[in-house]
């Protein structure tokens, strides 16, 4: 297939595809599939072997949010019966983060519902991440608290986080009709500021809101200007008392095409199976991880993930192993400009640019060898996968959806 063929040279060099050439990964068959799964995932161990890495949401503020996004469970006048909390104590965070660091993650994900944080929101996670830091003095730790204010980047890069999380989403075409209490051109504005105060951005998107491949690809090669290190995609799980609750529009093949696409435009970027992997791509999720290098560990912030020991057993059933915590995440030219945009903020000439001095946060280091060519053991899960494809066909699952009560603010232990 030519197609292939192109997008995978392409890939193999770290170069991007056209726009053209992205709607087409789209605009395959389901007879194609196990073909772009395999031409993408070439390109995945070209720049990622066969590591992925694990990451572990902690939800620090849960529920009560004032903007209206309506794809989320948490939103303004959501009806969806999930646990609602204000901030957990620095204490209750760390704990609730060992586990995931526990079961293998070399990341923990902060994160707050709401606009944007109060300075004091800013002191009570630096807190946080001293808490959780004291314990495990590797662990990376990403921060998602919604739109930033001047100097908010900073403050927590000179705390110790090593990323920021702030998602676009969806298109700039398309955005006004998920939210209207902020807009597109905000959110480009807190990546543009994570990423300026040397934070490693990670920025993704949400599909199945009822868009088109024309804005998926927009948004995807939006974000691949903004320079994103980390791109999380999400599968949209329609909660119940959402604006969106009627939006199942996914299938398995669907979604392993969008990562598939993904991945070809973002060769040598970290790219994670976030939200809505357990729902929508069912018993195909070892195939995404031909396709993505990058997951979330257990629970997510108000749905219910798999176990954790089944997604280490899923890892290990596919022929991949768990990128340890002094492995570099990203390869070695993509650590050296992460290195490079740190340190400058670090030696700006504002005087609370950094107070952390330079380094690359999560992406330093030496990246392992990469792998030119699938290893023989990849082709046989690939083949062996094909009859499960076919049987799966392209129902659509609206009964897969689990609130998340366990975890932070329950008595339930997290399920990682």
């Amino acid at each position: 297939m030519d197609l292939l063929d192109t997008l995978t040279a392409k890939g193999l060099r770290g170069d991007v595809p056209t726009r053209e050439e992205a709607l087409a990964v789209l605009a395959t068959t389901d007879d194609e599939l196990l073909d772009v799964v395999a031409a993408a995932g070439k390109v995945r161990r070209r720049w990622f072997g066969r590591r992925v890495k694990l990451n572990y949401l902690v939800n620090l503020k849960s529920g009560l949010c004032p903007e209206d996004c309506n794809y989320c469970s948490q939103r303004l006048g959501s009806k969806a019966e999930i646990l609602k909390y204000t901030w957990l104590k620095p204490d209750q965070a760390a704990e609730a983060a060992r586990a995931g660091v526990a079961g293998g993650a070399k990341r923990v994900c902060l994160v707050a519902s709401g606009r944007g944080p109060t300075d004091r929101d800013i002191d009570r996670v630096t807190d946080t991440m001293a808490a959780i830091q004291e314990a495990d003095p590797e662990v990376e730790i990403c921060v998602c608290l919604g739109l930033l204010s001047d100097n908010q980047a900073e403050r927590l890069k000179a705390a110790g986080a090593d990323a920021y999380n702030h998602n676009l989403n969806t298109s700039e075409k398309t955005y006004g009709d998920i939210t209207t209490t902020h807009t597109y051109a905000d959110r480009v504005d807190t990546v543009k500021k994570a990423h300026g105060a040397g934070l490693s951005a990670c920025s993704g998107l949400i599909a199945g809101m009822g868009e088109s491949d024309e804005d998926l690809v927009d948004v995807v090669f939006a974000l691949r200007e903004l320079g994103s290190d980390s791109v999380p995609v999400n599968f949209l799980i329609p909660f119940e008392g959402t604006p969106l609750a009627k939006e199942w529009n996914l299938t398995p093949q669907r979604c392993l095409r969008i990562l598939a696409m993904v991945r070809f435009v973002n060769p040598d970027t970290e790219v994670r199976i976030a939200g809505g992997r357990e729902v929508h791509l069912r018993s195909m999720q070892p195939l995404g991880l031909h396709l993505a290098n990058s997951i979330f560990l257990g629970d997510y912030l108000t749905s219910e993930g798999q176990a954790g020991q089944t997604d280490l057993d899923m890892i290990k059933d596919a022929g991949f192993e768990v990128e340890g915590a002094g492995e570099a995440t990203l390869p070695r030219h993509r650590a050296d400009v992460a290195a490079a945009s740190s340190a400058a903020s670090a030696c700006g000439t504002a005087a609370s640019a950094c107070g952390s001095g330079g380094g690359c946060g999560p992406c330093g280091g030496h990246a392992h060898a990469p792998e030119a060519a699938p290893a023989p053991e990849a082709a046989d899960a690939l083949t062996a996968t094909a009859t499960a494809i076919e049987a799966s066909g392209d129902e659509l699952r609206s009964d897969l959806v689990k609130v998340r009560l366990r975890g932070a603010g329950t008595e339930l232990a997290p399920n990682a």
